[in-house]
Order: structure tokens, then C-alpha cells, then sequence
């Protein structure tokens, strides 16, 4: 029998940094807040990013196959938050973002963020309410130094 509470309990110390996905529908496009993100190989550069199935984000990434994702410094948590909210309830949460389009993917890149992966999806895993995309990165870039935004020091939760 599972223990609910121990099992909640440990999902939650998982630790997860917190980046903002961007993804594209033709013209369309969005970014939102990711935390179920981690490198899955050296070679090919790949990459695993659970995306909830009921978001419109999900359905974007799953039709054109491209993703970025732009990496928060620990001073960017209102960055973060401004990106949880879903585009059907506050509109085009690029509007006052300052972003570029991926060189290779078209997808919106934070320019005041760390720096960003540019990933084609290469496989997914549909079970329970996320699914896991299998990225390849096929380009990236620096923009600065720092330390990377956690969940933990948010003082938020996702997950459990």
C-alpha cells in the first residue's frame, strides 16, 4: 500500500529548476513556466521536458515539435510567475517580454534569462496527466552567468 503522504512528501524534495518553454503554432506563439525539465543523454544532447496534456502549450509543442527553453537566475521569480497563468486567462504573455525567435526552431527565447536550448522532439511518452517530450537540443546560447532559479526558493510547490 502506498503511503500518500511519504510519497508526496519525497516527490517533493526532487529538486527542479524553473525555466521559461517556449513553443510555437505557425504564427502562434507562447511560453510557460517548466519544472519537469532534465538532461537525458551526452550524445545525442537530448533532453526531457513533461508538459501537462491539458495545457495549450502542450498541444502547440505536440503539433509543431519544437521547443526552447530559457534558463531563470535565482532574481527572476516574478519572471516565472507572470509565465504559470495559462494564455486562454491572461492573453499574450510575451507582449512586454523582451524575446528573440530561435534560430533553428522559431520558438520565443528570454533574452534576459541565462542563456537557452533549442530542442526538437524526437520522442514522446503519453501517460498519466503529463507528457514526457524527448528533446534533441539543436542549438543553444549564453547570454550571462549566474545561478539558476529553483523551485525550492520560491517558496512555491509544483508537484507530488
Amino acid at each position: 500500500m502506498l503511503d500518500e503522504n511519504a510519497k508526496k512528501t519525497m516527490l517533493l524534495k526532487i529538486p527542479h529548476a524553473l525555466y521559461i518553454c517556449g513553443v510555437k503554432d505557425g504564427e502562434e506563439l507562447n511560453g510557460f513556466t517548466a519544472s519537469w525539465v532534465m538532461q537525458g543523454s551526452f550524445k545525442p544532447p537530448l533532453v526531457i521536458n513533461c508538459v501537462r496534456q491539458d495545457s495549450g502549450s502542450h498541444a502547440m509543442l505536440k503539433k509543431s515539435g519544437v521547443f526552447t527553453l530559457s534558463f531563470l537566475d535565482e532574481g527572476q521569480k516574478d519572471l516565472a510567475a507572470k509565465f504559470f497563468k495559462p494564455q486562454s486567462r491572461v492573453g499574450n504573455k510575451l507582449a512586454d517580454i523582451d524575446f528573440t525567435l530561435g534560430e533553428k526552431t522559431g520558438c520565443p527565447i528570454i533574452t534576459d534569462s541565462l542563456g537557452y536550448l533549442e530542442c526538437r522532439v524526437i520522442g514522446s511518452v503519453d501517460e498519466g496527466d503529463h507528457t514526457v517530450f524527448v528533446g534533441e537540443a539543436i542549438g543553444a546560447g549564453i547570454y550571462r552567468d549566474g545561478k539558476p532559479l529553483l523551485l525550492e526558493n520560491t517558496g512555491w510547490q509544483y508537484g507530488g
